[in-house]
């Protein structure tokens, strides 16, 4: 069995984010393995070293910079890895459409990612990459067992935990609770660079949404403080809402 992994490459979540121009001023911030995905790649290279899969592959899309992504993640343990040349600004229907015909091409039982991008937020190409490939998609797990064709996974629900089965092949997304992922080693570094990247360009597809502009938000502004009498407070606090706020009362 192989398994397929996509990961993206994010800013540093503890990096400072500066917008210019309306855009996001990049230069000098440090670029990682978005760490929801890089909880994927963990859980693929677990599964290998469980003999249920024999090959993890490590897929992404975007600059050549996200070769350092993908050294990343084959240091940890990965294979090999798929690099597809693709403009940073593509939104996530051109990332999924991308994505989803490299992976046609490779055709791994199962197909694992973040479930959601610590820069956009979007939480949208998985599903839509198995709504491409027409398979089913199983989202925010954190835990997952492999047994005769089909995925047994542990999913977090409203207000409790969801246990669902699949058929392979599926899109299995993860939560960051899944599991803890391990440091590369230095021997896992050296081997990287031993390890086989193909690089190829992705499918030419156009955006179906642009970004204008990115804004940071307006600051707080100062909270409103009512000290006395409790009946004075609420006398004082209805009339704010009604006469300030303009809460509208049905």
């Amino acid at each position: 069995m192989k398994v397929l992994v996509c990961v993206k490459q994010t800013f540093d979540t503890e990096a400072k984010i500066e917008l210019k121009d309306g855009k996001i001023a990049d230069a000098g911030i440090n670029l990682i393995i978005n760490p929801y995905d890089e909880v994927a790649v963990e859980g693929g290279i677990q599964l290998k070293e469980k003999k249920i899969v024999d090959e993890v592959v490590v897929l992404s899309a975007g600059s050549d910079k996200a070769m350092d992504a993908i050294r990343t993640a084959l240091a940890m343990g990965a294979d090999r890895g798929i690099l597809l040349k693709q403009d940073t600004a593509a939104d996530e229907y051109a990332r999924a459409v991308a994505l989803a015909a490299a992976i046609k091409e490779e055709n791994p039982d199962i197909i694992l990612a973040g479930h959601v991008a610590a820069d956009d937020g979007s939480s949208q190409v998985p599903t839509r990459i198995a709504e491409i490939l027409g398979i089913p998609h199983i989202n925010v797990i954190t835990n997952v067992e492999i047994a005769d064709g089909k995925a047994t996974c542990t999913c977090e629900a409203d207000g409790g935990t969801l246990v669902a089965e699949v058929a392979l092949p599926a899109v299995i997304s993860s939560q960051v609770s899944w599991n803890e992922p391990r440091y590369p080693s230095m021997k896992g570094i050296m081997q990287a660079k031993k390890k086989p990247v193909a690089t190829k360009d992705a499918a030419a597809v156009d955006n179906k949404v642009t970004i204008i502009e990115y804004a940071m938000p307006p600051a707080k502004q100062a909270g409103v403080k009512i000290e006395d009498d409790p009946d004075v407070c609420a006398a004082k606090l209805a009339d704010w809402m009604l006469n300030t706020v303009k809460i509208e009362v049905k």
